[in-house]
């Protein structure tokens, strides 16, 4: 271990823990693309990856300027469609892991990419959902990557674009949903969902950060049962694998 590391070297390193061999992810751009290539390159080699726009396992060697650049999808096993990928994998359950961020997350894992403000007066329209909705409704489960400022953490958002657990309990169960938010990472903790309410639960805490440092910049108090560990640090190959092949020029990592 070591602590020669970035809080978005850890927030890709635990993602790519939420990732399992032989799984089929779908990813999104910025730091899933790190967190999902890590995994590959480490447990779980036999991994599908899935990028929304129609990319299945490519194998770049460039970190691109984004998801479009061709540099990203060299040695892909197919070159589909957004449509293809959406509705032949997506919609038909064969997603098992779907990768989503946005400009706010709620207590319940709903997510906003839409607009910010209040819609009945001022607000701002954003970049919406692209594939973000499908993933979120579709996929047996998702993890959330946002950073950790109470403007993003909220009791209430201004707007749902992506589905987590409605409004707690069984309000996604009772719109026959599959999934649902598994995991929200930020860059000083890391969260899960109370099997019952279905409130966000605190589950771990990045090392240089407290409690208070945590529960201080959300905008609701999750639920926290016992004493909170802190999160594993990255190891010293992960941070080779990122810093050498997987993001070399930050473009992810910033």
């Amino acid at each position: 271990m070591t602590t020669d590391y970035s809080p978005s070297e850890l927030m890709a390193v635990a993602g790519s823990r939420e990732l399992k061999d032989g799984q089929v992810v779908a990813v999104g751009l910025g730091l899933p693309v790190v967190a999902s290539f890590l995994a590959k390159q480490t447990h779980a080699p036999n991994m599908t990856i899935l990028f929304e726009l129609g990319v299945v396992d490519p194998e770049p060697v460039d970190s691109g300027v984004g998801l479009a650049d061709p540099r990203v999808w060299y040695r892909a096993k197919v070159l589909s469609s957004f449509v293809d990928i959406l509705g032949t994998v997506l919609h038909k359950g064969r997603v098992d892991v779907g990768f989503l961020g946005g400009l706010e997350v709620d207590q319940y894992g709903n997510l906003n990419t839409t607009l910010v403000g209040d819609p009945r007066g001022k607000f701002r329209h954003m970049v919406g959902s692209g594939g973000a909705n499908d993933i979120a409704s579709c996929a047996n489960k998702t993890v959330i990557i946002i950073r950790h400022e109470a403007r993003k953490l909220k009791e209430t958002i201004s707007f749902i674009t992506s589905p987590g657990y409605i409004s707690g309990g069984s309000a996604r169960a009772d719109l026959n949903m599959r999934g649902g938010p598994e995991r929200v990472i930020t860059d000083k903790a890391i969260f899960g969902f109370h099997p019952e309410t279905k409130r966000m639960q605190l589950l771990s805490i990045h090392p240089g950060n407290s409690l208070e440092d945590v529960l201080g910049t959300m905008g609701f108090k999750p639920e926290i049962s016992g004493s909170i560990p802190f999160t594993e640090p990255p190891t010293r190959e992960q941070l080779r694998l990122i810093r050498e092949q997987i993001d070399p020029t930050r473009m992810y990592m910033g």
